[in-house]
């Protein structure tokens, strides 16, 4: 089985390294094309405005000057041209992905966009607690058995798979539960700033929110509950009782 691994923390992440072990118990043929550099929240973005250039740094591993999307869309069409990936691993990421969060996230652009090109797709998230430690030994050991038990399930076409590891102990983790997106509240934190030069600026960040207390079922839930989430998403984003309603006045 052949693997490409991406991500959106960027090249040098250590989610990246951790990633990087889950994918080598599988198997022995490799491949890693990342963001140069940090592209958290860059959502299912393309750069068509500006050149982009691919850096080897060594053997089956590649540098790309652009967003999560740019990297799988290189990896496939470029460097792996001829040699399509069985699997595309995305992550693990610092910090969970779920509710709402991945509409924003480049860690679950990264698997959309393999799953677009028709490639079966992980992303993985490692939740934590700001300011605390990031338990990637939790990651590394429940993504092998969780990896391993969903390519023995499998999955649909045009459906990722989303994992979000709990802030625990890998000893204390209670097994794997399959959950539905949940939904946070949310936040609306942002700063606004002078510069040097007196002009104004922003910087848009993440406040505490709170939850729309992990309904049953949820990713969120399930996260609290010590649970590893895996959640289908699914590319066509159509809702279809609502079609079925404007169907009746828009026939």
């Amino acid at each position: 089985m052949r693997i490409l691994i991406s991500n959106d923390d960027g090249i040098l992440a250590p989610g990246l390294k951790a990633l990087e072990r889950i994918a080598r118990t599988l198997s022995k043929d490799v491949w890693v094309v990342a963001p140069e550099t940090e592209q958290s929240a860059a959502s299912h973005s393309l750069t068509l405005h500006r050149p982009l250039s691919l850096r080897r740094i060594s053997t089956r591993r590649w540098a790309v000057n652009g967003t999560p999307t740019d990297s799988v869309y290189l990896a496939l069409h470029k460097v792996m041209a001829g040699m399509r990936p069985d699997l595309v691993l995305s992550g693990v990421n610092r910090g969970g992905n779920i509710g709402e969060d991945v509409t924003y996230s480049g860690t679950i652009a990264a698997a959309m966009e393999a799953t677009l090109l028709g490639v079966p797709s992980i992303a993985l998230s490692q939740v934590y607690e700001d300011g605390g430690r990031i338990r990637w030994k939790t990651a590394e050991q429940w993504g092998v058995k969780t990896v391993r038990a969903l390519l023995k399930q499998g999955w649909p076409k045009n459906v990722l798979i989303n994992v979000n590891f709990p802030d625990l102990p890998a000893a204390q983790v209670r097994g794997i539960r399959a959950s539905r997106q949940g939904e946070h509240e949310v936040g609306d934190a942002y700063e606004e700033r002078i510069d040097p030069r007196g002009r104004t600026y922003y910087w848009i960040g993440q406040d505490e929110v709170g939850e729309v207390h992990g309904a049953r079922g949820t990713d969120l839930r399930s996260v609290d509950d010590g649970y590893v989430a895996i959640t289908p998403l699914h590319l066509d984003l159509t809702h279809r009782p609502s079609l079925k309603t404007l169907s009746k006045v828009f026939p």
